[in-house]
């Protein structure tokens, strides 16, 4: 038996804002920040819904990374 997606919820709230708002992003900025909060709360890997985050917050650190003269570490 398969576990309930812990940030399904904040996922369908997306699509639903999405839908709203002619699919623009700048206009479902509180939700998508509450399903990035709902990722963070659990490991890499548990929410499925998470995983187009976890692609974002890895290239973020990439840039950072980049930007400071730091070498990314190998993935």
């Amino acid at each position: 038996m398969s576990r309930k997606d812990p940030c399904q919820k904040q996922a369908c709230e997306i699509q639903k804002c999405l839908q709203e708002n002619n699919y623009l992003e700048s206009k479902c900025e509180a939700v998508l920040q509450e399903m990035r909060k709902c990722c963070a709360r659990y490991p890499k890997g548990r929410s499925v819904c998470c995983s187009g985050f976890e692609r974002e917050e890895r290239e973020r650190e990439k840039v950072k990374l980049t930007a400071e003269g730091t070498s990314p570490p190998p993935q």
